[in-house]
């Protein structure tokens, strides 16, 4: 059984081509620049060649493709996007065009003259396929598991962080387990534009392949569980410090008593420790989070909130941010891999879709 996992972040996209029938040390992985640093180099170049833009493709991650298309427009350079690529920038098509984008339709694009043109897309599989076939590894696989972080097309005037948060929520209510965070194509909700645009570059690149969607907040814990250490413990604080987000589970295995979420670079160091433990307490306030550019909290089960985690398991690749922090973090590697982690949760929610592959996966995974 051979999956590709790709864990689409902000800094990198974490990539995996698990294969059951080989020890999980010997599958192959890549670590490489996101879509979203890729689209911004691109345009940054664009700016330095004193070029238009046309940005075409699909809805993708934002963040530095972003900062980088608003200082190609305070260049004084013209940029223009289809709609589906212009989403990557607001759901909402009239604020794109409020900073300077011109908004398109692909027969408008077609005949724009001189421009550099951007695809923007969260996943390539032609370029995956091209990195393995230059190592000589064949690049046909039997699943895809597929993840990022999506904020959801909130509605006018509603908060994007509180919309991120009720969807949370709303799942964890709906089946308390971090694998029911697991989507097939068809069960996923229209406002998860990101996320839907992401299964269907899969979908329009490799058709026939099963597919399994998974945040990549949810996916990091269930990777992180798989570290020995952890996964003997009872209770646990899994702790996913992302280039942009910080997400945290206080746990009893899978099933989640709380969370919370902010963004990795509006949270200190003593924020982490402060809200971490008091998430463990119980005491830890919704608006005290939001209100500190956070998403919020959610106590899922009250009553067990005062249960002390018997680790603090941290992944991400902004984990040396708690480095010798009160917490006593262990840093979580599963498989010997921690900037694996999210890909390993991925195959492992795979399973969980798919029955008729979960024996092989989780045998493979070590996962009882």
């Amino acid at each position: 059984m051979k999956i590709l996992a790709v864990d689409m972040g902000t800094g990198t996209q974490d990539i995996l081509l698990f294969d059951s029938e080989v020890p999980v040390e010997n599958n192959i992985k890549l670590v490489m620049p996101s879509a979203t640093q890729i689209a911004a180099t691109r345009i940054r170049r664009a700016t330095a060649n004193g070029r238009p833009l046309l940005l075409s493709g699909v809805n993708q991650g934002g963040g530095p493709c972003a900062w980088a298309l608003e200082d190609h427009l305070r260049a004084g350079f013209a940029a223009y996007a289809t709609p589906e690529a212009a989403q990557t920038f607001d759901d909402d098509l009239a604020e794109v065009e409020r900073m300077g984008v011109r908004v398109v339709t692909d027969d408008e694009a077609r005949r724009l003259g001189e421009v550099e043109h951007i695809v923007l897309r969260d996943l390539d599989l032609e370029a995956i396929r091209a990195a393995l076939a230059a190592f000589e590894v064949p690049t046909e696989f039997d699943g895809m598991a597929l993840g990022c972080l999506d904020h959801g097309a909130s509605p006018v005037g509603y908060s994007d962080r509180l919309f991120r948060f009720d969807h949370l929520k709303r799942l964890v209510g709906e089946e308390n387990d971090l694998r029911h965070f697991a989507y097939l194509p068809d069960e996923m909700p229209a406002y998860l534009t990101r996320a839907r645009a992401m299964v269907q570059s899969a979908r329009s690149q490799d058709g026939a392949t099963p597919v399994v969607f998974l945040d990549t907040g949810p996916a990091a814990a269930l990777g992180a569980l798989q570290d020995p250490p952890v996964a003997r413990t009872s209770t646990q604080l899994v702790l996913n410090l992302g280039n942009m987000h910080a997400l945290a589970f206080h746990l009893q295995g899978t099933r989640i008593v709380s969370l919370y979420e902010h963004h990795t670079g509006e949270i200190s160091r003593e924020q982490i420790e402060d809200f971490s433990e008091r998430l463990l307490d119980g005491s830890l306030a919704h608006q005290e989070v939001f209100d500190t550019k956070g998403h919020g909290v959610f106590y899922a089960d009250p009553g067990a909130a005062h249960q002390a985690a018997e680790i603090v398991a941290v992944t991400g690749p902004q984990r040396g941010k708690i480095r010798g922090s009160r917490l006593q973090p262990y840093f979580a590697a599963p498989h010997g891999d921690m900037m694996i982690s999210g890909c390993f949760g991925l195959v492992q929610a795979f399973g969980g879709r798919y029955p008729q592959h979960a024996e092989a996966i989780d045998r493979a995974l070590m996962v009882e």
